[in-house]
């Protein structure tokens, strides 16, 4: 076993201390060892569910030199959470073995006003604070797209187009795909405006620039998956799939799309 160092993440530390030394005990006998600090670790396991998936890896600063695994402790099906508390006989079957593959998933690089990049694994969220809409122009590469009028978009990985995206009536997209989706929020057409009106797919050479009209203020509010971006005074947003990928599991038996039938079939 290479991976042989482990963290536990918890969002909420609520978690009993019977779950977490069943799991270190568990991980103990199988020659992997936990450690108390993220960046000593070979894998990062959170204890929760997606959100707390999605944490981990944040609080983790998107590291692609470790593992990320999800162990939930409610009986529900998840999209990035492959493993459950109330089975551990699996995690030991599965790790014993090594009976699973490594699955890459793309992450999104965000850049306001040309600040430092945030990164996203699921989506990336902007609209208009206030109770109206918000006007800015869409660049793909250097080329003007479109004028919005609208609430705002999403941008999600393939790995994120379950979520918020799919609500919003965009496509589900495989991991394999190297690809980011932009999906409208309540967009405007008529005589004055027009927008595209559906989603659309970039590949990684199409990064976006969107670029907010400055002759109002909009306020907008900016999220990354589960958090909340706080920058004020936005001008542009440039977005790109990244050159940073997590590293996660892919049990034979539970892929992407096993997930996805599980969740919405």
């Amino acid at each position: 076993m290479v991976n042989n160092t482990i963290y536990f993440f918890e969002p909420s530390n609520k978690n009993s201390k019977k779950i977490v030394s069943d799991l270190v005990n568990l991980f103990d006998n199988l020659g992997i060892k936990t450690v108390d600090n993220c960046n000593d670790a070979s894998i990062v396991a959170s204890i929760g569910g997606d959100g707390a998936f999605l944490q981990a890896v944040r609080k983790n600063d998107f590291r692609n030199d470790c593992m990320y695994i999800g162990i939930g402790i409610e009986e529900r099906n998840y999209m990035y959470v492959d493993f459950n508390y109330h089975n551990l006989a699996e995690i030991r079957q599965v790790f014993n073995l090594n009976n699973f593959e490594m699955r890459n998933y793309p992450v999104i690089e965000v850049k306001v006003n040309n600040n430092q990049p945030n990164y996203c694994l699921n989506e990336f969220t902007l609209r208009s604070s206030l109770v109206r809409t918000i006007m800015m122009d869409i660049y793909i590469e250097d080329f003007l797209f479109e004028h919005f009028n609208g609430d705002g978009i999403v941008v999600s990985t393939p790995t994120g187009s379950t979520g918020y995206n799919k609500s919003l009536g965009g496509a589900v997209v495989d991991p394999l795909i190297n690809a980011m989706q932009v999906t409208e929020l309540g967009s405007v057409n008529n005589n004055n405006h027009r927008t595209l009106g559906t989603s659309f797919l970039l590949s990684k050479e199409r990064p976006i620039t969107i670029v907010i009209d400055q002759s109002d203020n909009y306020y907008p509010i900016m999220s990354m998956d589960n958090e909340a971006l706080s920058v004020q005074n936005t001008e542009k947003v440039s977005i790109k799939l990244s050159d940073k990928t997590i590293k996660t599991i892919r049990l034979h038996n539970n892929t992407f799309w096993h997930k996805t039938q599980r969740n919405f079939l």
